[in-house]
């Protein structure tokens, strides 16, 4: 594979989708390539992503992950294993707040990007410090999301994430999330948490998290959250059609 240093790889100016493979199967395959094509063209450069070229990546048995690198000179794809563990839903991701801002004024705020420094780098300190993520708030002091998840939370019988407009990239699972059940996009403050009974996180990978603790504060209870994974791992070993 020759790669060219176009502004993708020199400025960031490029896309990328992350997509969990079971069995063979790209989980919700068209969500991403949707969210993949408005990003290209909101950077003004255009690829044809084919049904072969998802076939020759998604082939092998288990749980795989395909990543689709989108730049204006370069087209990639790359496969690796899925590392989300069973002891990690069974404890429940422990979560602090970032120190760093999400600047909720920046259109690259909303698509997914090679500009993915400030999230990496907290991963990474998230994970230094002993914990698992690490959640971003606005320039406003809303929050917003973590550093590779959409957050949820629960009270009552009512879900809650932030809006989009909080700065946030809004993630194949969160859009499973609100499709599958009555969930409230609002503003939400650090102080709020607490009144809350259950938090959860999303990704394309993990599918739904359960969170045990956020900035020290305990949630107990993760009803929602099982209820949410069971009916995603139905949806995820359904075979997909390719059009």
């Amino acid at each position: 594979m020759q790669l060219l240093l176009d502004e993708g790889y020199q400025f960031g100016l490029g896309a990328f989708e992350t997509i969990a493979v079971e069995d063979g199967y790209p989980v919700f395959l068209e969500w991403h390539l949707e969210r993949l094509r408005e990003a290209m063209q909101f950077m003004g450069f255009w690829h044809e992503v084919s049904q072969e070229q998802i076939r020759q990546h998604t082939e092998k048995i288990g749980q795989t992950v395909l990543k689709i690198m989108a730049s204006k000179e370069n087209l990639v794809f790359v496969t690796r294993k899925n590392h989300y563990t069973k002891e990690q839903y069974d404890r429940g991701f422990q979560m602090d707040f970032s120190s760093v801002r999400r600047n909720e004024t920046s259109p690259l705020t909303y698509h997914k990007t090679m500009n993915y420094g400030d999230c990496i780098l907290e991963k990474r300190r998230a994970v230094q410090s002993g914990i698992d993520e690490r959640i971003f708030l606005n320039t406003r002091g809303e929050i917003c999301e973590g550093t590779t998840t959409n957050i949820f939370f629960r009270k009552a019988e009512k879900l809650y994430t932030p809006k989009k407009e909080c700065g946030l990239l809004p993630g194949v699972m969160r859009r499973f999330v609100i499709s599958e059940t009555d969930v409230e996009e609002s503003v939400i403050f650090p102080e709020q948490i607490k009144k809350f009974d259950e938090c959860f996180v999303t990704n394309s990978l993990m599918g739904i998290m359960p969170v045990q603790s956020l900035a020290g504060h305990i949630f107990t209870e993760r009803t929602t959250a099982h209820q949410l994974q069971s009916v995603y791992k139905t949806i995820a070993r359904k075979p997909i059609t390719f059009r």
